[in-house]
């Protein structure tokens, strides 16, 4: 505790990676429609002494969008980012960053030349070392205010077209919830309860895969930056056939509260935290967005959700047939594309006959229904820590699908996706810029794996990992034992030769006296003799 304690205080502000940079949340920039940091390397805009970027015009290409959106120039994620910003950094080789101060997923070293591959682990594999760590690091997130990035608490037109910036200071893992809701939020249309529902700019349509992708890089290259951790990884939990929450333990993610069973335990890090821009309907009849308070404790009360929208949680065979189809997206690729394996794994479509809309919701959708809290609602969803390590897992059925199908890149839309999903419009609300056809390729081609994708005898070697390194943590005492224990032994070998020496002249039967200790009976407990004081042998893992 005085460790994060520690830590707590030396980053109080740290740099993260999504909307908006601080340094382009000013009067200025936003007049001036410009985000082009400088580099603290060289001091120039995007670094481009250097040759690590230069400050370029944004593109944003004319591909029309499908009919769910029947407006134009009415939402500012509209042709992201053009409504605030029409000049951003454009990073060149391996550089990465509103500023291009960093390197691209996979890529490390202070001129990004080098390259690794991360592992991803089933969140029961970690060792307890490992589990405690993602604890700490979620509620340091949680506690530390982001240094480089704000968040916007009110539309453009709502900040007199940049005159008056709205923007407010948030935590690091807030910076993530608040990109969630804003993603996924109705589009304003003016006015109280004036809104269009049927919009989301990472959920519905071909992105929802891409951009959950690119979100967990960053949140995960995040995590590194804060805390020095280059090998922290986000561990998944492996949902098919549960019967129950698994991770819902206060080890883990936090058991529910006996006194409120939609809280959670106080016995949980979690227990403690309150959440934001979770309260869609309020800002819908507001016409508002997400003013990024605090709006109470996190809920969570799973298994005990609607039973007419989620039968169960997702089984193997669930998984196996999602796999099993061949086409990415299809139709009009929204909730109702039949046959897509984007709208099976979202939930939509029904994981044993591909049709989509679904009057129950399966897999990614089942999850959230389950969880009952939170996590059910779209927009503040990722409040629960939870959403992070389910999402993961999401990820890896993605993967599994892209290596199986060896898809072209022609098979993400280019044209006629809902607004926002065309394979060249930039992710919503990502400041550096990314587009979605960017993260329809290998996760091994962005620098990581997950470990049960593994080959077997890779998969051998890693599941003796956690045991290895808790041997790692307790050698040291088993080495003080047996040094302790040699030390006893040559005391009672120096005894005895003293003692011998002693009564060298007696006879046999005389030394053998010397030590004589009289028999207790019986030796051997009679078969209606107990030991009450043996000891209670369970795991702690």
């Amino acid at each position: 505790m005085l460790a994060l304690t520690i830590i707590s205080f030396m980053f109080c502000f740290v740099p993260s990676y999504q909307q908006f940079p601080r340094l382009c949340a000013t009067r200025e920039a936003l007049r001036r429609k410009e985000c082009c940091p400088s580099w603290e390397g060289d001091g120039s805009p995007c670094g481009a002494i250097s040759g690590r970027g230069f400050c370029q015009d944004v593109e944003v290409p004319d591909q029309p969008d499908g009919p769910q959106y029947p407006f134009s120039g009415l939402d500012d994620r509209e042709k992201w980012p053009l409504v605030f910003y029409n000049r951003t950094c454009q990073c060149a080789g391996n550089f990465m960053g509103f500023s291009c101060a960093d390197c691209k997923f996979g890529y490390f070293g202070v001129n990004c030349n080098d390259r690794r591959e991360s592992l991803r682990r089933n969140i029961f594999h970690l060792s307890r070392a490992e589990r405690i760590r993602l604890m700490s690091y979620l509620n340091l997130a949680k506690q530390t205010i982001s240094r480089d990035y704000v968040v916007a608490t009110g539309t453009y037109q709502e900040m007199e077209n940049g005159s008056n910036p709205m923007f407010a200071d948030v935590s690091l893992y807030d910076v993530f919830v608040w990109m969630h809701y804003y993603v996924s939020r109705n589009a304003l249309l003016g006015g109280p309860g004036n809104v269009w529902t049927n919009v989301d700019f990472a959920h519905w349509a071909p992105a929802f895969l891409p951009w959950h992708r690119l979100y967990l890089l960053h949140w995960e290259h995040e995590i590194r930056k804060l805390t020095g951790d280059m090998d922290f990884t986000i561990p998944y939990w492996d949902w098919r056939d549960a019967q129950a929450c698994d991770v819902c333990t206060d080890e883990l993610m936090g058991d529910r509260s006996s006194q409120d069973p939609s809280l959670l335990s106080p016995g949980s890090v979690f227990s403690s935290w309150k959440v934001l821009c979770s309260q869609a309907q309020d800002y819908n009849d507001r016409g508002v967005l997400c003013d990024a308070v605090e709006e109470g404790p996190l809920r969570r009360n799973p298994g005990n959700h609607n039973r007419n929208l989620v039968e169960r949680l997702p089984t193997s065979a669930d998984v196996e047939f999602t796999l099993s189809l061949t086409n990415y997206d299809t139709g009009a690729m929204d909730r109702g594309a039949n046959m897509s394996f984007r709208n099976t794994l979202e939930g939509f479509g029904d994981p044993q006959t591909g049709l989509g809309n679904s009057a129950r919701m399966g897999m990614h959708a089942a999850l959230h229904v389950f969880m009952n809290g939170s996590m059910s609602s779209v927009q503040g969803s990722a409040n629960d820590p939870i959403f992070l390590l389910h999402h993961a897992f999401v990820d890896s059925i993605y993967e599994q699908w892209l290596r199986r199908h060896e898809p072209s890149p022609s098979q993400y839309p280019e044209s006629d996706a809902p607004i926002g999903h065309n394979s060249e419009y930039h992710m919503v609300p990502f400041l550096p810029l990314y587009r979605n056809r960017e993260f329809f390729i290998s996760s091994k081609d962005l620098g990581y794996e997950y470990t049960y994708l593994l080959n077997a005898s890779q998969r051998l070697a890693e599941s003796m990992r956690p045991y290895l390194e808790e041997l790692q943590d307790v050698w040291p005492w088993l080495l003080l034992a047996g040094l302790c224990g040699g030390i006893v032994a040559l005391t009672i070998a120096a005894a005895i030769l003293t003692a011998k020496r002693q009564y060298g002249g007696l006879h046999m039967s005389k030394w053998k006296n010397a030590f004589y200790l009289p028999e207790r009976q019986p030796l051997i407990l009679s078969s209606d003799t107990e030991e009450t004081n043996h000891p209670n042998y369970q795991t702690t893992t």
